[in-house]
């Protein structure tokens, strides 16, 4: 295996696990990162989805007694029940827009400039969020939301398959403006994204399998591997962060970042790949 090939397949894996989770897009970062290392063939498409199961390794970890204590409760806890039903009902439908429109939205918008612009645009909506009343909370736990939550929340999270949209900014900054705490909103995104990624990992894998063969393992597995370090100190450090703190740093992040690629794309400094 190509040494300089796992240098990048780690680069890639500390990106997608520093991303994943914050309302950034780690498929804009992704994209724009593989268009540097000239790692952006179709077989790197696969790789950045896959490495994704990295991330909601981290995620299970830091979840653990959570995740332990619901599934264990589900027989007989109505509270365990709920949630559950709630993390199925906010994921369908990513499933159903996703069979639908999945292939069409990477053949057309997996670019640079539509990255950038949804970065820009992803950063405004942030700011708008966080100038909301304060007395707009309703749903202060994620074990109080209810199915209609789920389902607004499940369909907000669809917008992420824009690429630079950001799933956990849909899910986290769309469920405050549909009434949840930061709290509450942050927990649900990470639940949510445990099927979500793990599903959309595994369908890729199985959908280009004829592009990969077992000389491919040492690429995914040092994804993986990085992936799951840099999301679980990631995670980590988001939940101490959200409690004392708002997103606004990310949405200038964001508005920054998009301008920069913009600006580098239009004045030929960088060429991005298309």
């Amino acid at each position: 295996m190509d040494i300089v090939l796992l240098v990048k397949a780690a680069v890639m894996g500390i990106v997608e696990g520093l991303t994943e989770f914050l309302p950034i897009s780690s498929t804009g970062h992704l994209i724009l990162a593989g268009s540097l290392l000239g790692f952006d063939d179709d077989k790197a498409k696969v790789f950045d989805i896959a490495i994704q199961t990295g991330a909601i390794f981290a995620v299970i970890l830091v979840y653990w007694h959570k995740i332990k204590s619901t599934v264990v409760a589900l027989p007989r806890q109505p509270k365990a029940q709920r949630l559950a039903l709630n993390i199925f009902i906010g994921f369908l439908p990513a499933v159903v827009l996703g069979l639908l429109f999945g292939k069409a939205i990477k053949a057309h918008l997996f670019i640079p400039i539509v990255v950038a612009s949804t970065f820009i645009i992803g950063g405004f909506i942030i700011l708008w969020a966080e100038k909301r009343p304060p007395g707009s909370v309703r749903v202060e736990h994620v074990d109080d939301m209810s199915p209609w939550d789920a389902l607004k929340v499940g369909l907000v999270q669809c917008f992420a398959m824009i690429p630079g949209t950001s799933r956990s900014g849909s899910t986290i900054i769309g469920g405050m403006l549909l009434g949840l705490s930061r709290q509450a909103a942050t927990d649900f995104s990470f639940f949510l994204a445990i099927p979500t990624l793990i599903g959309a990992g595994v369908y890729s894998l199985y959908k280009e399998r004829a592009l990969l063969s077992m000389a491919d393992l040492p690429l995914f597995a040092v994804g993986l591997v990085f992936s799951f370090i840099s999301a679980w100190l990631c995670v980590r450090w988001l939940l101490k962060y959200i409690s004392t703190h708002n997103f606004i740093p990310f949405a200038w992040y964001r508005i920054a970042f998009g301008v920069v690629v913009l600006a580098t794309a239009w004045s030929g400094a960088v060429v991005w790949a298309e």
